[in-house]
């Protein structure tokens, strides 16, 4: 067969021949575009992924300045409630709470003499008191809920409470408040 007659067979049937061509151009397109596929669908899937990565991001950016500002606050408050461990501030604290529930301090000492630095993300240490006080029923529970509800995060870890001759209650404490080495 040469080039004239094969003019000649495509001059004669022009569809059929052009139906033929284009069928083995779409059989190959597949057959090429087939093992891409699967690739194509990892790829569809991981960009959902990140899509809706994003739009979670958009929607719960909203309120983002509002929780900032409030995390800020909370934490100024947390630092205004620490103790540091220098202690004579922090005797001055006990001395204003023995003025104001009425008791007296018999022995008020830190006990913790060494503050350790604190490791990893625990930026707090603990610093340990052994406080003795005398006073009546009512300024000892007095003393005890200006010390838990006061101006430092505090922790009662052994309370004894004992009568003395003279009618007086001699509440003996010691106690953790947190704060910065």
């Amino acid at each position: 067969m040469t080039t004239a007659d094969l003019m000649t067979v495509v001059k004669k049937h022009p569809v059929g021949i052009g139906c033929g061509l284009l069928s083995l151009l779409l059989a190959v397109g597949i057959y090429y575009r087939g093992g891409q596929v699967p690739d194509a669908e990892d790829q569809l899937t991981q960009m959902a992924a990140e899509g809706e990565k994003y739009a979670a991001n958009l929607k719960n950016a909203a309120q983002l300045k509002e929780q900032l500002e409030s995390l800020v606050t909370a934490n100024k408050e947390i630092d205004r409630r620490l103790i540091h461990a220098a202690p004579l501030t922090n005797y001055q604290y006990f001395y204003q709470l023995e003025s104001e529930s009425g008791v007296k301090l018999i022995v008020l000492n830190q006990t913790t003499t060494v503050v350790t630095k604190p490791s990893g993300k625990n930026a707090f240490t603990t610093i340990a008191f052994s406080i003795s006080a005398q006073g009546t029923l009512a300024q000892q529970l007095n003393f005890l809920r200006r010390l838990e509800s006061g101006a430092h995060y505090c922790r009662v870890l052994t309370a004894t409470c004992v009568t003395s001759p003279n009618n007086l209650l001699t509440l003996s404490l010691s106690i953790e408040v947190l704060g910065l080495p």
